[in-house]
């Protein structure tokens, strides 16, 4: 008699195998399509809300970089996944909250989400007495310059919010690297505008940081878009994994 647990992770692996394969023949088309090499995309499965065994059955599947967006679920998980003899690169890609960065050091090797002065100081701490290596650090731009919804604002002179202000405290952290920029498209924006407005930030932003080539944009429905204006890191989750529960 088949153990029931072995028929529901086989027919589990099966699924994530074929929204896999749907998933990076999308990614190849898109580059294709912009004339890119498939190579300078990363995927990024973000498997906030679903069970550590879906990141050890997509690490199987060759997936090597998987997203996080809330530290309360990624720290368990992370643990979980490192038991289980599975090595995968963590992104935490949600808002972060600066009481939150000594646990976030502890698993992450990438942080999408810095967006202020005071969160790259206080990760920068965290990271000095956490880490043995240097964590990479997105800046997360607010592309419509609204920093209510979360995000750092090209051309402000705001000494917390401003882009160059955040870039440059990242950059000058003995215990953080500078990798690049990330960005949620806004809402009511068509994504063709977000992404072209992102990829003009992120080149504004090279002359002084010329290794901040990383872009983190797009997700399942619009990740195409993304790759057409240069996303070198697409973030995504229910393409992969199917409709997440509504969080309580």
């Amino acid at each position: 008699m088949t153990d029931p647990s072995v028929a529901a992770s086989t027919e589990r692996r099966a699924q994530l195998a074929g929204s896999l394969a749907r998933v990076r023949s999308r990614i190849v088309a898109a580059c294709a399509a912009a004339d890119r090499d498939r190579t300078g995309v990363t995927m990024i499965a973000v498997t906030k809300t679903y069970p550590a065994s879906d990141a050890v059955l997509l690490a199987g599947l060759g997936v090597a970089d998987l997203g996080e967006n809330r530290d309360q679920e990624a720290a368990g998980k992370a643990a979980e996944v490192a038991a289980a003899g599975v090595d995968v690169r963590w992104h935490f890609v949600g808002q972060l909250q600066r009481n939150k960065c000594r646990s976030v050091v502890g698993y992450a090797d990438v942080v999408h989400s810095v967006d202020s002065v005071r969160l790259a100081t206080a990760l920068g701490a965290a990271a000095e007495r956490g880490r043995d290596r240097v964590l990479d650090v997105l800046v997360q731009v607010s592309v419509d310059g609204d920093p209510a919804r979360g995000g750092a604002v090209a051309g402000s002179a705001d000494p917390d919010r401003g882009l160059d202000r955040v870039a440059a405290e990242v950059a000058g952290s003995g215990s953080l690297r500078l990798a690049g920029v990330m960005a949620v498209a806004p809402l009511g924006w068509e994504p063709e505008r977000a992404f072209a407005r992102l990829a003009g930030i992120a080149a504004g932003l090279r002359p002084d940081h010329p290794d901040a080539t990383a872009i983190s944009a797009g997700m399942s429905g619009d990740l195409e878009v993304a790759i057409a204006y240069g996303a070198t890191h697409v973030r995504i989750g229910s393409a992969l994994l199917g409709m997440r529960p509504t969080l309580r």
